[in-house]
């Protein structure tokens, strides 16, 4: 059976030592109330909810799986009484204004809520997930009578919300949409269509669902510039803002999935539905980017929960479990064997999720305070603000999205390793995490879908190689100030020669695609996952400064807590970060070895 811990220890060491998140909280206009005490408060609050209600029901929950009947969705035993829970809690309402119920926190507390619930019940944690980015959307994008009319309840959480995207026709490619939306004489639309691989579109734990759309209205433009964005409700609401008529959206199936298989994934039939315009006409994409951003980071904090969850379960297992005796002489003389965890090899995959959860945790609190920064021009109203902290979260996006889910599946394949074949077996867990992790990579755009939006748009169109120039700088003025420092010597002199190669092959790049078009497109993936090893390089060398200082000048009262960060940093940049060589290789190599072969030529059948 899989356990969870909530890790408070490693969570108050970002946010504290490395972070300071108080002093950042100074500055932010909702930050007054984030106070040490209540900080603390909210994490073991949650940690308590996760540890004793979520995980348990995870993996009985995954046997399960939802039920449909009718166009009804039941979800399995528990996980309504633990959603009643957390609505009673208040915890859909952190982040949110007070006029709409919510607590008025910095969103950097609802991602590290996110994370606490989502590494004990992934599944479970994607339906109020959803309706994160609902509210979101409504916030920027929503009149003020659609504010009034959805933030309360969507806050409170009795109201869920929904992001419907995909058609059959289309995924990644919006452009392709063809859901219509037909005007009619009350301001109102009439929408119909079919939106597939709609998480939480339908289930049985709130009142009403509200579905936030995309569709065309007549003679709008082709691709994406002819396509808006609408609110479509399961129930209209009435007069006195509760849950009433059924609107013509209607859920004609479930998903049999690999994984993920408690989260709902619906196929929705949208029948002439009454729906309301969000934003402007036929800009609907842009709003939607709102939605779809938010979920990105959550997907990235999907990558890190099932690295943690593989991680702190394989740990146990390795310290348990005997076999032979290892290399160096034996180690537990008075056994029949050496536990697993004195051989190399089963360090080495250990210490791989260690540095994955660490490091990845490290690059999404980061993040986190770019999002609080946003958050706040939104709230203010300030365009200009907004832009400027979402043009910096862009950057980070694709890489926590794409770069943290591929690690994620390979902190569950450690896991598996380290169990050896009972990792293949069902009441352990493992194969569990596997499964739930494969989805990450795929949603909200492919990995390859984040490295070309990092390295064709972010980096070469939008910036001309101009975003890496800036993040390397600041990476290399951090590093000046350890210049001198012995003990961070072998972080910074490794660090400093990468960002230089960094930039070298963003220049590379540029110059060598004016010859050959489809090189970004051949090379993204190395470059996203280059930039994915780099960027944690930087947060593992921040840490191990943290560590060090700790050790010399205090924070003593946990030198273990402190050596340990130190080691895994070390480990990560003697075994993990020497990765980026294979990828600077590879992206640079011409594109001639993929394009070349004739697409009749890639299989030769009787």
């Amino acid at each position: 059976m899989l356990t969870y811990k909530a890790p408070l220890r490693d969570i108050k060491f970002l946010i504290n030592d490395v972070f300071d998140f108080q002093t950042h909280y100074k500055d932010l206009d909702n930050g007054e109330n984030a106070d040490p005490e209540t900080v603390d408060m909210i994490l073991q609050g949650m940690a308590d909810f996760a540890e004793n209600v979520l995980s348990p029901i995870y993996q009985p929950a995954d046997a399960e799986g939802c039920h449909f009947e009718n166009g009804v969705v039941t979800t399995p035993k528990g996980f309504k009484e633990a959603y009643d829970q957390f609505v009673e809690g208040g915890w859909q309402g952190i982040s949110y204004p007070e006029e709409y119920g919510g607590m008025n926190l910095p969103m950097s507390i609802n991602l590290i809520k996110a994370e606490i619930i989502g590494t004990a019940n992934w599944p479970w944690a994607m339906y109020p997930g959803l309706s994160t980015g609902c509210i979101n959307t409504l916030l920027q994008y929503g009149t003020d009578e659609q504010k009034a009319i959805y933030l309360p309840k969507l806050v409170e959480g009795t109201w869920s919300g929904t992001m419907c995207l995909t058609e059959p026709q289309c995924g990644t490619d919006l452009g392709q949409v063809k859901s219509k939306a037909i005007p009619q004489d009350d301001g109102t639309y009439k929408i119909s269509g079919t939106k597939i691989f709609i998480s939480s579109g339908e289930h049985d734990l709130t009142d009403n669902i509200v579905h936030i759309v995309l569709a065309r209205l007549p003679n709008a433009p082709e691709g994406t510039r002819g396509i808006s964005l609408f609110i479509v409700p399961k129930f209209l609401p009435n007069a006195e803002g509760e849950a009433g008529e059924r609107n013509g959206v209607v859920c004609g199936s479930i998903e049999h999935k690999m994984g993920i298989s408690s989260s709902s994934t619906c196929v929705l039939n949208f029948d002439d539905a009454v729906g309301y315009l969000i934003g402007e006409p036929n800009k609907g994409l842009k709003a939607m980017f709102t939605f779809m951003n938010t979920a990105r980071i959550g997907t990235g904090i999907q990558g890190l929960a099932h690295t943690e969850l593989s991680f702190q379960n394989a740990l146990p297992y390795a310290k348990d479990r005997r076999s032979m005796r290892t290399l160096s002489g034996t180690k537990d003389p008075e056994k029949v064997a050496d536990a697993i965890i004195h051989h190399a090899d089963v360090r080495r995959m250990l210490l791989t999720q260690k540095a994955f959860a660490e490091g990845g945790r490290s690059m999404i609190y980061h993040s986190a305070r770019y999002a609080d920064k946003m958050s706040q021009g939104v709230a203010n109203g300030d365009d200009a603000e907004f832009e400027k902290w979402d043009d910096k979260l862009g950057f980070y996006t694709p890489i926590l999205k794409g770069f943290l889910t591929e690690l994620g599946i390979e902190a569950a394949k450690h896991g598996q390793q380290v169990y050896g074949g009972h990792g293949y077996i069902k009441e352990w867990g493992m194969e569990l995490i596997a499964r739930d992790a494969r989805i990450a990579t795929m949603y909200e755009g492919t990995t390859g879908v984040q490295a070309l939006d990092l390295l064709g748009r972010k980096v070469i169109l939008q910036s001309k190689g101009k975003i890496i120039r800036d993040y390397t700088s600041s990476i290399m003025k951090w590093c000046g100030e350890y210049a001198l420092d012995k003990d961070m010597r072998k972080f910074v002199w490794a660090l400093t020669k990468l960002c230089a190669e960094w930039n070298t092959l963003t220049v590379r790049l540029m110059l060598m695609a004016r010859k050959d078009r489809e090189i970004i497109s051949a090379a993204s993936e190395d470059f996203l996952m280059y930039s994915g090893y780099v960027m944690m390089g930087y947060h593992w060398a921040r840490m191990a400064a943290v560590a060090y200082d700790k050790l010399k000048n205090g924070g003593t009262e946990s030198p273990e807590f402190y050596k340990a960060k130190i080691q895994t940093a070390e480990f990560y940049f003697d075994k993990i970060l020497p990765r980026t060589s294979g990828h600077a290789e590879s992206m640079v190599a011409p594109s001639e070895s993929m394009t070349a072969m004739e697409i009749d030529n890639f299989a030769f059948l009787d």
